[in-house]
């Protein structure tokens, strides 16, 4: 089911989420179909995007849901367990701004992730650049932490037209 995405000031956005603990539970796999049906239809709508965080539609459970060429699947309790040393600046948009401005911000170039898959069982995924840049943008989601928190100066934000200029 789609389900609305909350937007910039909506307080549940804000919140740290709670660890699922049933991980076979009817409502995590609605959870799961209802963050993925989001993600494809906010994809068609705003031209791009390749994740959602359950806080985005109302759910302060710990679940992401990441679609990208190399990699879809929801990530389940997500946690960083490691981090590169190395840093790497990214222009960052969230769909709870409507996708309507960017802001630039620091990631980690290379981080290991720990999860639990879909069927429950224990993965960890080592991400470098983009994929890394986006599970970080997810998991903060999950720990109340938007973008806009991690904007290196803020007179470097953008919005959305002039950011495609640039980079499309």
């Amino acid at each position: 089911m789609i389900r609305p995405i909350l937007q910039l000031g909506n307080e549940t956005l804000r919140k740290n989420s709670l660890p699922v603990r049933d991980l076979r539970s009817s409502d995590l796999e609605s959870l799961i179909e209802d963050l993925s049906d989001t993600l494809q239809e906010a994809q068609k709508r705003f031209g791009f995007g390749r994740g959602i965080a359950a806080p985005q539609i109302g759910e302060l459970k710990r679940v992401i849901f990441i679609d990208t060429q190399v990699f879809r699947s929801p990530l389940i309790n997500p946690k960083i367990v490691h981090a590169s040393d190395r840093e790497f600046e990214v222009w960052d948009s969230c769909f709870s701004f409507n996708i309507s401005f960017f802001v630039l911000v620091d990631r980690y170039y290379r981080i290991r992730v720990e999860y639990f898959d879909q069927e429950g069982e224990k993965q960890v995924i080592d991400a470098e650049s983009d994929l890394s840049e986006l599970l970080q943008h997810e998991i903060d989601h999950l720990d109340g932490i938007l973008a806009t928190d991690r904007m290196k100066d803020v007179k470097k934000i953008m919005m959305r037209q002039e950011w495609e200029k640039i980079f499309k």
